[in-house]
């Protein structure tokens, strides 16, 4: 099937837009329903952190439901810049395809707040203590820590992608990759998670925080440098995983699949093409 750029557009909106209103409606659930009983902290009420990362995997799963057929559902400038680097994806495509993650994740960020617009504004009436909802910021003061947390986050989820997509790799990957790719996902959350809130998505972080500026928000990292990290991070990041997995993983699948092509599951034709 082939697609217009119109439709690819539209597609990559539409998943980004459902990544983050699931994404970040699971983190306003448990920032702005706490337990106001000390005795009953929200954490144990909300689950807390566990419903965050579950939450956001579930949020990749339908974003990938909604776009994977148009567009492939990258949902992720990082992504698409690593795959257009690694020639699995024309460097054409990248500007709608960045542009529609990068809409799709301000609109997002727009309905969470219109959703729970009444509660916010009595939870944080200055709009100075929240903008955490929309986006990440760092454990640890200062470029480094962070960057570094993001780089690995996100080399391990383009690594993985390419893993689970791949058919020499994993033959029946089609089959069930978007539930991996979400599984992926909630793994890094759960493991990494805490230095800088594993944005692991320039889009995730910059479209909702640019929103979270406009909407009149306080401390948004703006201000300080902080919205830089999980910018660069994550597309260095994804870079570093997929030059990672095509040369320790991938051309050597390629050359194997090359010298004995009747294996089940090989597609030599497509890897010589792609990935050389």
């Amino acid at each position: 099937m082939v697609f217009k750029p119109s439709q690819e557009f539209m597609a990559e909106l539409l998943g980004t837009m459902v990544l983050i209103l699931l994404g970040c409606g699971v983190v306003a659930m448990v920032v702005l329903f706490q337990a106001t009983d000390p005795a009953i902290p929200g954490q144990i009420v909300n689950g807390g952190y566990t419903n965050i990362t579950l939450g956001w995997g579930f949020a990749v799963l339908m974003g990938i439901f909604i776009a994977g057929t148009i567009s492939g559902a990258h949902l992720n400038p990082a992504v698409t810049i690593a795959l257009a680097l690694t020639g699995r994806f024309p460097w054409a495509k990248a500007p709608h395809y960045i542009a529609g993650q990068f809409i799709g994740a301000f609109l997002g960020a727009a309905i969470v707040f219109a959703v729970y617009h009444a509660k916010w504004l009595g939870f944080d009436p200055g709009l100075a203590n929240t903008a955490g909802i929309f986006s990440t910021f760092p454990a640890v003061p200062g470029f480094w820590p962070g960057f570094i947390d993001q780089v690995v986050g996100t080399a391990l989820l383009m690594a993985l992608i390419l893993a689970i997509g791949d058919k020499l790799n994993n033959p029946a990957g089609a089959a069930w990759g978007a539930l991996a790719v979400a599984f992926v996902v909630m793994a890094i959350g759960i493991s990494f998670g805490g230095m800088h809130g594993y944005a692991i998505n320039p889009a995730r972080d910059l479209g909702p925080r640019l929103f979270a500026l406009v909407a009149g928000f306080r401390n948004t990292g703006f201000e300080n440098g902080v919205w830089l990290v999980p910018v660069i991070g994550p597309i260095v990041g994804a870079i570093v995983g997929a030059l990672i997995y095509d040369t320790f993983i991938g051309k050597p699948l390629l050359r194997a699949g090359e010298a004995l092509p009747g294996i089940k599951g090989t597609d030599p034709a497509y890897n010589a093409e792609h990935q050389r």
